[in-house]
């Protein structure tokens, strides 16, 4: 009986109370049956209580109950906004923002706030009227605003055009909602950054030679991004300035601005000045002060670089990700950078939050490393079953071996904000008994195949169940050369050849993949890029029979596929093509056509699958118009393969949920685009027209 119920039963006459304690004691119970009601009412007049403080609560959007939140949305004239978007704010966010936007409502930083809040991606808004030319009121001069620009003026020079434009420019009397005029009076943009800034943290360079690394693990030109700096608490007061989005890094602007995109001091002792650094460098362990670094082109000259430094300086080119060493320096040297690059989405593996695709939650790891130097010694170390977590962003070159035990697992992954780089110098081999399974996840993998041969050893058959890739990059064509082109074009990624197996990649970038008949391959959120379209993405182990069952849901698989046959294909993109000549039937084929089919997906209209439904090309006549286009399909780019703007509706809008068809299905990113224009008519005053643009 808790205080309350106890203190109300008191209050019963004395004799009450002794007569339900004889009864409570003849029947060897707790409380009699009096105490007992008294609880009874006592619970209800509390849940009474509590629905009287609930109702209080319900008058404010914070307190509010979830199904009030709608209600309180009417009485303000909130729209609800269409479609499922993750990462974005909550309805209860929105009503609550909407209440604190309505008292600037027209401003250009609550448009700004609007489309950071009802997207999610990084914002700009930009009042048009502002970059206009023309002769000023001498009662209104704006001694800073030229009618001509400052060719002395790099910095501006280089953003004419976008959403930091600060060149004027004449009257454009096509609509700014059409995506064709920009400048006029009544025009506001609204630019969009559909590119994240990515962080490697203390990622090791790669040695080109005496005293040259580079940035990348791969080896291949990088362009370096710039982390955006969140605005404040509270609610935004300014407009964004190039800091407060991601972009790629130029050499004269980091040259200009190093304090705001380099290093965390100064000087060595000093006290941080810049808490969200883009870039710093790490020689031998030791970080490199400010003042020690410059900024320079680093491009090719004969056998060397240009520009190298002087004794006691370094030098980095964010255009290339290169680094060169002074002639002072040790060498070779620990080269280390914290850097960040652009990319869509958290797909691939990175150090963006995954904890929850960690299939091992529980289990105590076997840290690399911590407790062993390299992988293989950690997986020996298990005896069939365990985890094995990296702790770094490090690079391991090894050839491994993985052997699961009967019914036992193995995962082999990174630690949750690690983006660690497997350089194979041989194939990868995973085997097991029956039963068993492995689980890769969250690690770049390059140099070589992740294969599941046939046998365990000589004579023994391989009985491994079930492979899972999860956030993994295997890079399509095993690794990138100097030029940033696939080194092996077309290799493959992964090899299965034992039958019964059943592989999951999700969310993972891979290359061509080779399956027997048998096994089956289920592939969601993902891309399978055999570097070419008329390239081989998906078949048997010979490249040219029919490979694995294949189930694919949001995908994009670059290069032919021959499969036995498809169970569900849906919201993907097979994008395909067949040589001249060729020896397959069609770019995409499947060998039963009777069982499975494909749904709300891109596929050629000669291939040979099973029945399909709400897919495109619906004819040979729309083919080419309907052809997806991406912005780019090699792989190291920020953009790769993302969607182009001009890509057909068809495409764009053609999943089953109405959004977009491919790998980056899950940003949800027409959903977003309407959304934020559903917002602004809202939001925008009399007589202003809105601009959606979109800067990457």
């Amino acid at each position: 009986m808790s205080t309350e119920s106890r203190g109300l039963f008191e209050l019963l006459p004395a004799i009450h109370r002794i007569r339900d304690a004889e009864i409570a004691a003849r029947s060897g119970l707790q409380a009699g049956p009096l105490e007992e009601l008294i609880a009874v009412i006592d619970s209800q007049v509390a849940l009474l209580e509590e629905n009287i403080e609930q109702s209080y609560d319900d008058l404010f959007i914070e307190t509010c109950a979830d199904w009030v939140t709608p209600y309180i949305g009417d009485v303000i004239g909130y729209q609800a906004l269409h479609g499922n978007v993750p990462d974005v704010a909550s309805p209860r966010a929105e009503v609550a923002h909407t209440i604190a936007l309505r008292r600037r409502k027209g401003t250009a930083v609550v448009l700004e706030q609007l489309a950071r809040d009802v997207t999610g991606w990084n914002a700009r808004a930009v009042e048009f009227f502002r970059d206009l030319g023309w002769t000023q009121y001498m009662n209104h001069d704006r001694p800073d605003v030229h009618y001509s620009p400052d060719v002395r003026d790099g910095e501006s020079l280089a953003r004419i055009g976008s959403a930091f434009n600060t060149a004027q420019h004449t009257v454009e009397v096509r609509r700014i909602e059409s995506n064709r005029g920009r400048f006029n009076i009544p025009n506001v943009g609204i630019f969009l950054w559909r590119l994240n800034a990515y962080p490697h943290t203390r990622s090791p360079a790669l040695r080109a030679g005496p005293r040259r690394y580079l940035i990348s693990p791969l080896g291949n030109p990088v362009r370096l991004y710039s982390l955006p700096r969140r605005p404040g608490l509270g609610y935004v007061t300014e407009l964004s300035g190039p800091e407060n989005v991601p972009e790629p890094l130029a050499r004269r602007r980091m040259h200009d601005h190093l304090d705001r995109y380099y290093g965390l001091r100064a000087t060595s002792g000093g006290d941080p000045d810049n808490s969200e650094p883009s870039v710093v460098l790490f020689v031998d362990d030791q970080e490199i002060p400010r003042d020690q670094v410059r900024i320079c082109n680093l491009s090719d000259d004969g056998p060397g670089w240009a520009h190298v430094p002087q004794d006691g300086t370094y030098a980095i080119d964010p255009e290339l990700g290169r680094v060169a060493l002074p002639g002072d320096a040790g060498d070779p040297a620990e080269v280390l950078v914290t850097w960040h690059s652009g990319f869509s989405a958290d797909l691939g593996g990175g150090e963006y939050e995954r904890r929850i695709s960690f299939s091992m939650q529980d289990t105590a790891p076997v840290r690399v490393p911590d407790d062993f130097p390299n992988l293989q010694d950690a997986l020996d170390a298990l005896g069939g079953s365990g985890l094995v977590e990296i702790t770094d962003s490090g690079r391991y070159e090894e050839t491994l071996a993985v052997a699961v035990a009967a019914d036992a697992a193995i995962e082999l992954r990174a630690a949750n904000g690690r983006s660690p780089h497997l350089a194979l110098t041989g194939p990868m081999t995973v085997t097991g008994e029956t039963g068993s399974r492995f689980t890769l996840n969250g690690c770049l993998v390059s140099g070589d195949v992740l294969q599941a041969p046939a046998e365990s050893s000589p004579g023994v058959a391989n009985e491994l169940s079930r492979l899972e890739i999860v956030h993994c990059t295997l890079v399509p064509g095993r690794s990138l050369d100097g030029e940033g082109n696939p080194v092996t074009p077309g290799a493959v990624s992964l090899a299965l050849e034992l039958p019964s197996v059943t592989v999951v990649i999700t969310r993972s970038i891979t290359g061509a993949l080779r399956a027997v008949p048998e096994s089956a391959v289920t592939i969601s959120d993902s891309i399978v890029d055999a570097t070419d379209i008329e390239g081989v993405a998906y078949a048997a182990t010979d490249g040219e029979g029919a490979g694995a069952a294949l189930t694919a849901t949001a995908s994009t698989v670059i290069g032919k596929i021959h499969a036995r046959e498809f169970g569900t294909v849906s919201n993907c993109i097979l994008l395909a093509r067949l040589a001249s000549p060729d020896t397959w039937n069609a770019p995409v084929w499947a060998d039963r056509k009777q069982t499975g089919c494909v749904r709300f997906s891109f596929l050629p209209f000669d291939s040979i699958a099973p029945r399909r439904y709400r897919c495109q090309p619906d004819s040979a006549d729309n083919a080419r118009r309907l052809a997806p286009r991406f912005t780019t399909l090699t792989y190291g780019q920020p953009a790769y393969a993302q969607l182009s703007l001009s890509t057909a509706d068809e495409i764009r809008r053609g999943a089953d949920d109405e959004s977009e068809m491919g790998a980056f299905h899950h940003l949800y990113a027409p959903q977003r685009d309407r959304n934020l224009r559903i917002r602004l008519r809202e939001f925008l005053r009399v007589g202003l027209e809105a601009g959606l643009i979109y800067e990457s």
